[in-house]
């Protein structure tokens, strides 16, 4: 299995348009960026493909990395940084399954599945694919499985990736607080590669109209506001899980330099081979 990340940035991504902000000057200056949110997951047993998440990136992302159109996607929620790339399989493909959640959020009444294929009736290449939250189902070959996390006030979920061959797995966060449910993390456990969910350092929560929450021994904030983890939740996550391998994803352009590019918090291009 081998795992490109293609977008390892929040929703305005890094550098962040019309941004002069130290982090976004260093990242021009290092050649590095941080596009909106997307994984290519390549079964290399089959030569199939598996895109999590639609990013509006989409098409910069395959070009930049050379990779062809993926033979299946898979949604994890509905914010739009997560699906409206979709638009982008326009003309580029006959068939495009998509895969997604089938349980009713009650904010809005639908499914991540029924929102997907409300929202994108028009392309004909677009089969959309509902499951149930924690059954496993096939994908490119693969044993995938759809686990709920913590994104209010939306239903969010992250995503378990099992070589059926190998036993390889790959672990997801998904958009999340560190308040994960505990049948999910039993679920997204011992990773051979955890992309957990960080948008920035815990001290920013001092910054936030809601500070911050789920605090460690030492009271420091886990998630950052409401709705995601501080990079020391995202490390406390990967701890939990005990992955054996972690890169911080959907990072923000916030932290100064000597955080926002110190490992483990990723960059677009970055590849790994389970």
């Amino acid at each position: 299995m081998r795992v490109t990340l293609l977008g390892t940035g929040d929703t305005t991504g890094t550098p962040t348009v019309g941004c002069d902000c130290e982090t976004c000057e260093s990242a021009r200056e290092r050649g590095l960026e941080r596009t909106r949110f997307s994984v290519h997951v390549r079964n290399e047993h089959t030569g199939e493909s598996l895109l999590v998440d639609a990013s509006p990136d989409f098409r910069y992302q395959l070009l930049r990395e050379g990779l062809p159109v993926p033979d299946v996607g898979l949604v994890t929620h509905i914010h739009f940084d997560h699906l409206h790339g979709l638009g982008n399989v326009f003309r580029l493909t006959r068939e495009f399954p998509v895969h997604a959640a089938a349980k009713t959020d009650p904010v809005t009444g639908e499914s991540v599945a029924d929102t997907v294929r409300r929202q994108y009736d028009y392309l004909d290449a677009l089969e959309v694919r509902g499951h149930q939250p924690l059954e496993p189902f096939s994908a490119a070959g693969l044993e995938v499985r759809l686990v709920p996390v913590d994104h209010p006030p939306l239903a969010c979920y992250g995503v378990v990736v099992e070589d059926p061959e190998t036993g390889a797995k790959l672990s997801v966060s998904g958009d999340t607080t560190y308040d994960v449910p505990g049948e999910s993390r039993a679920a997204l456990a011992d990773p051979d590669l955890l992309l957990a969910d960080g948008l920035v350092n815990a001290g920013f929560c001092e910054r936030h109209s809601r500070g911050g929450k789920h605090h460690d021994e030492d009271g420091v904030p886990r998630t950052f506001g409401t709705k995601h983890m501080t990079f020391e939740g995202a490390l406390a996550l990967a701890d939990d899980l005990d992955a054996d391998r972690t890169r911080l994803v959907h990072a923000s352009h916030f932290p100064p330099p000597d955080r926002a590019f110190a490992d483990p918090i990723g960059v677009d291009g970055e590849a790994f081979t389970l």
